[in-house]
């Protein structure tokens, strides 16, 4: 081993500091938060309609920011304290299930109502992810990365999809109001964890300079990156057939009526097999991409979404269902260390937050666009014909992998 090898080497593996855990710490919480509530919302919205377009606009509100909002919110991260913008976020997100629970319990609870919240809801996590993201690189060292970024999808998965959605059916099944309490508690928690974490997290800036002008220089940077746009333009794809599949999987499952007849808890302990998958995949993507290298990791991971978002459409057995499911989320969550990392080594911080938002954008920015057309789809041709148009689409990301090889990879890396 060659003695620049070694020290990229001890630097990977020194420990990652106690403010990296203090973020891992808020990070848990806040994803369990969103666990509890992204699966308390359709169930509250299906005691008001039956409509799978309806139920599916749900999920357009909740990610249209992305759409509307990213590219602002990237800006923002550039120019303020990423931690103080987290703090807002969570302490906003903590107001909104609470405003809810008194809209309800005054019996003025519609669907509408819950567009409205999952709408503002979704504003204020464009700012916290994006923030989120471009702060690590600040926390800990460039070589941490993968390791940094796995540790920290081991616990927002875990959060956010293994212990969130069955704990969010079980609140539901008790309580309107312990179904959205919860949430609101936990976002709180996580902001008292981030005033916990020392040091300011603001970009040194030469030159003042016009929110279009920040804006512009992101997109521009991330344009100028083939790697980094191929990336977004893919996962953006996958985004959007994920977002069509899972806008509408409650009505698949959930009810006498539907073709798996679960319960509330029933679907909660669903979507955790993927969680569980997640999990696992986020303490092997280090190694696997160590192994195979990161061109074929990524070609894996799209069989692995394609079988996410494709099962329903061949089987309505939960026994099935669950493991593929499993499965899956491994797969996915082996994409998502790769790229974040690689976007994070390969921008400079000063231009983080505005690539991320950019990158966003195009990748995020396609999921209320595969919402809707998830609810309309199954509308019109039905659900388990709607997967499996997805699971095709998703396939077709194969197509791209020519462009992603290890050395095209391995050489945007270098330059930056």
């Amino acid at each position: 081993m060659t003695s620049h090898s070694a020290q990229v080497q001890a630097r990977s593996d020194a420990p990652l500091g106690a403010s990296y855990w203090k973020l891992w710490t808020s990070s848990g919480l806040s994803n369990l938060a969103d666990g509890v509530f992204k699966i308390a919302l359709p169930l509250l919205a299906i005691q008001f309609t039956q409509s799978p377009t309806l139920i599916a606009g749900l999920t357009v509100a909740a990610t249209l920011p992305w759409l509307l909002f990213a590219l602002t919110a990237g800006a923002l991260a550039d120019r303020l304290d990423r931690r103080k913008l987290m703090l807002w976020a969570n302490l906003s997100r903590a107001m909104l299930p609470a405003l809810l629970v008194a809209v309800v319990l005054l019996d003025l609870g519609s669907i509408w109502a819950l567009y409205i919240v999952a709408l503002m809801v979704g504003v204020a996590e464009t700012l916290y992810d994006t923030s989120a993201q471009s702060i690590l690189p600040q926390v800990v060292h460039r070589d941490q990365l993968s390791r940094a970024n796995g540790r920290l999808y081991a616990v927002e998965l875990t959060a956010n999809q293994f212990v969130g959605p069955p704990l969010g059916g079980l609140l539901v099944a008790i309580g309107v109001v312990a179904g959205f309490a919860a949430p609101a508690a936990l976002w709180l928690a996580a902001a008292g964890v981030l005033f916990l974490l020392p040091g300011a997290f603001r970009t040194e800036r030469e030159v003042k300079t016009t929110l279009r002008f920040d804006v512009a220089e992101g997109l521009r940077f991330l344009w100028n990156q083939k790697i980094l746009r191929t990336l977004a333009v893919m996962t953006g794809v996958f985004n959007f057939a994920s977002n069509a599949a899972f806008a509408v999987l409650v009505l698949f499952a959930v009810g006498p009526a539907s073709e798996m007849e679960l319960s509330e808890v029933g679907f909660g302990l669903l979507l955790t097999t993927s969680a569980l998958g997640a999990f696992v995949g986020s303490f092997i993507a280090e190694p696997v991409e160590s192994k195979l290298g990161r061109s074929r990791s990524l070609t894996l991971t799209i069989f692995g979404g394609a079988l996410l978002v494709g099962a329903p459409a061949m089987t309505d057995s939960p026994y099935v269902l669950g493991p593929i499911l499993f499965v899956g989320g491994m797969l996915i969550v082996l994409w998502n260390v790769i790229t974040v990392s690689l976007r994070q080594r390969i921008t400079p911080n000063p231009l983080l937050g505005r690539v991320n938002s950019v990158y966003r954008l195009l990748a995020w920015g396609t999921m209320p666009l595969g919402a809707a057309a998830g609810g309309l789809l199954a509308q019109w041709l039905g659900l388990q014909v709607m997967f499996g148009i997805m699971g095709v689409l998703t396939l077709a990301l194969l197509g791209m992998m020519p462009i992603l090889t290890d050395k095209a990879i391995a050489a945007a890396d270098v330059e930056s």
